[in-house]
């Protein structure tokens, strides 16, 4: 078997040639959908495992920001059983909350399910790729827990007039929404946990 080395110059091209595969399968992944842990921890019915800052592991993902979700993701059976699922675990027995947000149940997109109590019956709504775009007014100090923190309470300052924004499921256009009061204040705690950040972080002194 003869064996000869290749020029300097084609094995450079050689490697330019891997590195564009090698990208270009990265970028595939990216715009992919739903991942294969996702999809894992999604599947299935009833209540979603909450994350806690009692666990090592728990406590770093839920201090990882969050990635906005994909028209094609929002229209998924995914995001479909993802909802679901978010709205059946807030409003357990076990943990009885007023909104969850993805990084709760181990889900690291900008997805939350609040409880509405600006609306007639004061429905749950689960808002995909929010964020609070305006506040107006002055902050006031409230009382706040977590699902994601047990057994502790505190007083974060919030602001009572604001407006959110995020993709309509129905049309896969981006909305924006005045919200006041006491759902303003959920919507802001909610949001939070998409850039990382607990409400013990805002304590007031």
């Amino acid at each position: 078997m003869i064996h000869t080395r290749m020029p300097f110059s084609v094995r450079l091209s050689a490697l330019a040639v891997i590195l564009l595969i090698m990208l270009f399968l990265g970028l595939a992944e990216a715009g992919a959908g739903w991942s294969s842990a996702e999809k894992a921890v999604i599947k299935g019915d009833g209540v979603m495992r909450v994350l806690t800052i009692d666990d090592e592991a728990d406590s770093l993902f839920l201090r990882t920001p969050c990635k906005d979700l994909t028209v094609k993701e929002i229209r998924s059976k995914e995001y479909a059983t993802l909802a679901e699922r978010m709205l059946v675990t807030v409003t357990s027995p076990e943990q009885d909350g007023v909104g969850i947000a993805g990084p709760q149940v181990g889900i690291g997109r900008r997805i939350v399910a609040v409880q509405r109590f600006d609306k007639e019956g004061e429905p749950f709504e689960v808002y995909p790729n929010i964020s609070v775009t305006a506040k107006r007014g002055s902050p006031e100090p409230g009382p706040e827990g977590c699902l994601s923190v047990p057994g502790r309470r505190g007083d974060v300052l919030r602001w009572q007039d604001i407006d959110i924004a995020y993709t309509s499921p129905r049309t896969g256009r981006d909305t924006t929404e005045t919200v006041k009061g006491f759902t303003a204040v959920i919507f802001q705690h909610e949001t939070d946990h998409l850039d990382g950040v607990l409400y013990i972080d805002k304590l007031v002194p």
